[in-house]
């Protein structure tokens, strides 16, 4: 047996810790006794939840968002949205956030209708723990300051979202009338500069996409509008819109322009700049965090005592009465959170693709116009020669 049993121990422990060093072995070897994973282990699971939360959240923020169509109008607006929002509840970003609180909240209302439950009959001496209940008067006085915090954040987050669209279809519509410019000049200019030109010109809102929302990746995005070498200048320079606006105004340089339409090109060139400082501080300036955390710990508050001042008219319905009220309210703020960054709620990759889909067809088209526009003009002069000549006689 002595010989038998080391072997026996070299073999079974490191298969043990093989086998756990992904998921259990940090919390293992937090403690020097065997009796007390439990607790790591819950606690493991309660930072779990919300990380889990989050990291869904994260996710399904960088997923795209298209463009309406009207097939997607047409479900939009059908009668049997409601049924389908609420089959899709368990996919949506939203309601996966709002777990972490929302379960919290409910299970603290478990609590305490098991608390009030032993007191009232008598598992616990009413001498020492006394009923938690109280009068409802303070919740209907500051009901109405509840509702009109959560309405004044959710429409301040909502202006925001406002002026992030508002600013963004003003660059797509800056970057196609500046192309339009370009591709009407004289034809004596040089076609390979402004074919250059077109590409910077459409690269400009992407390269601003990528500035605004995280995660971007401007290589993949730029790589069939831009050269080598003026992609490795763009990712060495640390403020990558305006060095495509540096190369956009190198460009109009190079042309043979007149000073008319050289000053109009400048104001679409001051048009990108604004939507570069617009972008960057509704990026960088969030509604003032006094205003969000207020509004979170009134929610807090509210909800965690919600159960003692419901309990004398509700009983044990206050578990339920806390997780609807919780997941109505919570669910509100956290629409006002997720909007309050509009970028990664707008449309940008689709934009950005009309915007090239278009400029490239006017582009394949526009020398057949041309053509036919100075075909029509050749006719009428050859029309009015043969008017005059038969007048004539």
């Amino acid at each position: 047996m002595s010989l038998t049993l080391p072997p026996l121990t070299k073999v079974t422990k490191p298969q043990f810790n093989f086998k756990s060093k992904h998921h259990f072995l940090p919390i293992l070897c937090s403690s020097n006794s065997q009796s007390n994973p439990s607790p790591f282990s819950l606690v493991s699971f309660l930072r779990w939840v919300p990380d889990w939360a989050d990291g869904v959240k994260e996710s399904r923020v960088r997923d795209p968002r298209p463009l309406y169509t009207p097939e997607n109008w047409r479900e939009h607006r059908s009668s049997r949205r409601h049924l389908r929002h609420l089959l899709t509840s368990l996919s949506s970003r939203v309601i996966l956030s709002l777990i972490p609180p929302v379960f919290s909240l409910t299970t603290f209302a478990g609590f305490i209708a098991l608390y009030n439950t032993a007191v009232s009959l008598a598992w616990l001496p009413n001498s020492i723990f006394p009923v938690l209940k109280a009068s409802p008067l303070p919740y209907q006085l500051t009901a109405p300051a509840l509702a009109l915090l959560l309405v004044f954040r959710t429409e301040a987050s909502y202006s925001r979202f406002v002026e992030g669209r508002k600013v963004w279809m003003k660059v797509i519509s800056g970057a196609g009338e500046l192309a339009s410019m370009v591709l009407n000049l004289r034809p004596k200019d040089d076609w390979s500069i402004r074919s250059s030109l077109i590409n910077y010109i459409m690269a400009f809102p992407v390269a601003l996409k990528c500035h605004v929302v995280n995660g971007s990746d401007i290589r993949a995005d730029l790589q069939n509008l831009l050269e080598e070498e003026d992609m490795s200048i763009l990712l060495r320079s640390k403020h990558r819109p305006r060095c495509i606006i540096e190369f956009i105004s190198q460009s109009l340089d190079v042309l043979h322009l007149e000073e008319q339409k050289r000053n109009l090109m400048e104001t679409k060139i001051s048009c990108f700049h604004e939507g570069i400082g617009v972008c960057e501080q509704i990026i960088g300036l969030p509604i003032p965090l006094s205003y969000t955390r207020l509004t979170s710990r009134f929610l807090v508050l509210w909800h965690l005592t919600l159960p003692i001042i419901l309990w004398e008219d509700c009983n044990w319905i206050v578990v339920p009465a806390t997780f609807i009220s919780a997941a109505s309210l919570f669910c509100i703020e956290e629409v006002g959170v997720l909007i309050e960054e509009p970028f990664p709620n707008l449309s940008l990759d689709e934009s950005c693709k009309q915007l090239h889909d278009g400029i490239r067809d006017i582009m394949s088209v526009h020398n057949l116009i041309h053509r036919r526009i100075h075909a029509k003009i050749k006719d009428l002069d050859e029309r009015e020669v043969s008017d005059g000549r038969l007048s004539s006689l």
